[in-house]
């Protein structure tokens, strides 16, 4: 039992981080800068990680631009708003992602302007092979360690672990919690401590400065845990927080 509980945690929060670190923040909003080389070291680990869940950045990127651009409005691609129910939202976010993703959708250049591509890889991480690969690597490790019926209840949530992420933060976000700012969508920050979204669920903070890197800071419990990733990974040089050159500057300015 001990194996497959540490599995899905596991599962939940490395796929939730490089969905925040890699789709969200570098994807959408650019918060820091990488290299190209590095940038496709993190579209195949958001593969390993996300498996059988994995989200193109290209299409992940350019959907959440649009949310930003139009939310809580009829154009928003995900708003509680506009959808009767949470299922209907995320049937629509799937419907609108994947035509983003293959193309099949007219886009403003302004929201496909610096997300990455990879199509090749992306080709083949979202192919049925991949998913059913991933599928049933996720089966025999429960077929190995599942030692009581009801550990099986989590197996379904390993299939469907980042459009729970999205929806969580997507329906649950915009109608509960509280807001540290007012704007003009229903954003709120839907957890004081955010243990379970790594930093995610201070959405109303995010909706407001969207392209900082640390999405919470506001108050004093508001800790952003992959902020802090995204700090270590600037300091050993694997990423370039934004901003950070300019602000580095005026320091020495100030200082002669």
């Amino acid at each position: 039992m001990k194996i497959i509980l540490i599995f899905f945690v596991a599962h939940w929060y490395l796929s939730l981080f490089f969905q925040t670190f890699f789709l969200h923040r570098y994807a959408a909003h650019r918060a820091f800068t990488m290299s190209k080389f590095t940038e496709k070291v993190f579209f195949v680990l958001t593969w390993i990680f996300q498996g059988s869940n994995y989200l193109s950045p290209y299409g992940y990127g350019v959907m959440h631009r649009m949310h930003h651009a139009f939310a809580d409005t009829e154009d928003d691609p995900h708003s509680p708003k506009y959808d009767e129910s949470i299922w209907k939202m995320m049937w629509k976010t799937k419907t609108i992602y994947s035509a983003i993703t293959n193309k099949e959708m007219k886009v403003e250049q302004r929201f496909i302007k610096g997300v990455p591509e990879w199509p090749a890889f992306d080709g083949f991480a979202r192919s049925w092979v991949s998913r059913v690969f991933w599928g049933a690597a996720y089966v025999a490790v429960y077929l190995q360690f599942a030692t009581t019926w009801w550990l099986w209840l989590l197996l379904p949530v390993h299939f469907l672990m980042s459009p729970i992420h999205g929806a969580i933060i997507n329906w649950f976000a915009h109608k509960y919690g509280y807001r540290n700012y007012e704007v003009t969508d229903t954003s709120k920050n839907f957890l004081p401590f955010d243990f379970l979204m790594m930093g995610e669920s201070y959405h109303n903070n995010h909706h407001k400065h969207g392209s900082r890197a640390n999405f919470g800071g506001v108050r004093w419990h508001e800790i952003d845990p992959t902020y802090i990733a995204i700090v270590v990974l600037d300091k050993i040089k694997v990423i370039q927080i934004r901003g950070k050159k300019v602000k580095e500057m005026a320091s020495v300015k100030q200082a002669a």
